[in-house]
């Protein structure tokens, strides 16, 4: 089954918080974080459409119920499904051990970066008709984390 998310998040962190650490001295923090979010939006929107292609539905809730199921392994997210259909897929996320970790590292803002920021290029990589909305995180602080993943019907976004 591989390494669970958690891990290799926990994994990644090692390198690359001192090298975001760094970046941010030597560009200013403004800069670095752009850098940071475009090479990171690019991998992660390929990995979206490569996840993507590689499920035999275009069923939204059934591939967004498995995606989340791989983020939840070894008890990472606990989360609500709120709707689960062909054409949406809603969950809070109520419970975060990647938020915890980053908190605990004293870098909520870099988990933030890292982690979070990473879910809106994913999901532009499972297609031009799909959206995903989230007003809130854990690790800004919210009580939980809104995901609201949609296929839109006429194709527009």
């Amino acid at each position: 089954m591989g390494i669970p998310v958690i891990d290799q998040v926990k994994i990644q962190a090692q390198v690359l918080v001192p090298l975001v650490k760094a970046l941010q001295a030597e560009l200013g923090e403004a800069r670095a974080n752009a850098l940071v979010r475009k090479v990171l939006g690019g991998l992660y929107r390929r990995l979206g459409e490569d996840w993507w292609q590689a499920r035999n539905t275009q069923h939204v809730g059934d591939n967004m119920a498995s995606a989340f199921a791989a983020f939840a392994r070894g008890e990472a997210i606990d989360y609500t499904v709120r709707e689960h259909s062909q054409d949406r897929y809603d969950i809070d996320v109520t419970g975060c051990r990647y938020a915890q970790f980053y908190k605990e590292l004293g870098e909520p803002e870099l988990g933030f970066l890292l982690v979070c920021s990473v879910d809106f290029p994913f999901a532009e990589g499972f297609g031009p008709d799909m959206t995903l909305t989230r007003t809130q995180t854990i690790m800004q602080g919210a009580s939980h984390c809104n995901f609201r993943y949609r296929r839109q019907q006429d194709g527009s976004r």
